[in-house]
């Protein structure tokens, strides 16, 4: 089954004919090395799948997510095992658990937020500004599906009411990732995270003697973090705040800057 954009490719034609005309007429006459490809230029998609979004109240929601991104940094940086691994080790778990860690620390503070559609320049404001970027340029903007799988992964946690040692533990099963790609201490690394899933356990089995399936929920819930990425992450809470920055490359600074 087709899982692309099913909106109308005639869509800028119909809402903008007049304009439309000139450039199919300029498309239609010799390119000059200056001339845009008009065709590129993308119309409001109001699919799930490629509709753009923004957060509706920024400067708000930016603060908290900021607040939580120190905190969640701040977590790593005190584990003591986690100072005891190799650099390069310290680098490829950061990179991988950052983004899961994120949503962990989201759901911890209850941070919720609403969207809406992006704004998007207009074709002729595209046509008379130039502003035709090159493809390895562009990034991968927010969208509408990306944020409900976020916001329902969000919604799981809360339901589940965790207590601070269950995230607590449920963030250590998270960081301590043998799977991560060319990790030297890889089987260190995995006795680490069956330290941390028996914590949790534990707790769970403290907390809520009566419900001998939560333990199970809590790891499928968190099964989920996976699915969200950290690109999404990255434009939709950081962007409005970092310009051009490269976000990960902030976060070593933030780990290892002593």
């Amino acid at each position: 089954m087709d899982s692309g954009c099913h909106c109308s490719a005639n869509s800028d034609r119909l809402s903008n004919p007049i304009l439309f005309n000139i450039l199919s007429q300029m498309d239609n006459s010799k390119p000059s090395q200056n001339s845009l490809n008009y065709s590129s230029i993308p119309y409001r998609c109001n699919c799930e799948l490629r509709r753009t979004v923004c957060l509706k109240r920024p400067s708000e929601i930016c603060k908290e997510a900021s607040a939580v991104l120190v905190k969640t940094v701040q977590f790593m940086r005190n584990l003591p095992a986690f100072n005891q691994m190799p650099p390069n080790d310290q680098f490829s778990l950061l990179k991988s658990c950052w983004a899961p860690l994120f949503i962990l620390g989201l759901a911890q503070e209850c941070v919720d937020f609403e969207v809406m559609d992006s704004p998007a320049d207009s074709m002729l404001k595209k046509i008379l500004l130039n502003r035709q970027e090159s493809p390895g340029m562009e990034r991968e903007q927010p969208t509408i599906a990306g944020v409900s799988k976020l916001k329902s992964c969000l919604k799981k946690f809360w339901s589940l009411d965790l207590s601070p040692k269950e995230y607590a533990y449920l963030k250590g099963t998270t960081i301590f990732n043998p799977d991560v790609p060319d990790l030297k201490a890889a089987l260190f690394i995995e006795g680490l995270q069956q330290e941390a899933q028996h914590a949790l356990s534990e707790v769970v089995r403290l907390l809520h003697p009566g419900d001998g399936e939560r333990f199970a929920r809590i790891l499928l819930t968190a099964s989920t973090l996976q699915s969200i990425t950290p690109s999404l992450i990255s434009e939709l809470f950081f962007r409005p705040v970092i310009g051009q920055a490269d976000l990960l490359e902030l976060l070593v600074d933030m780990l290892f800057c002593r």
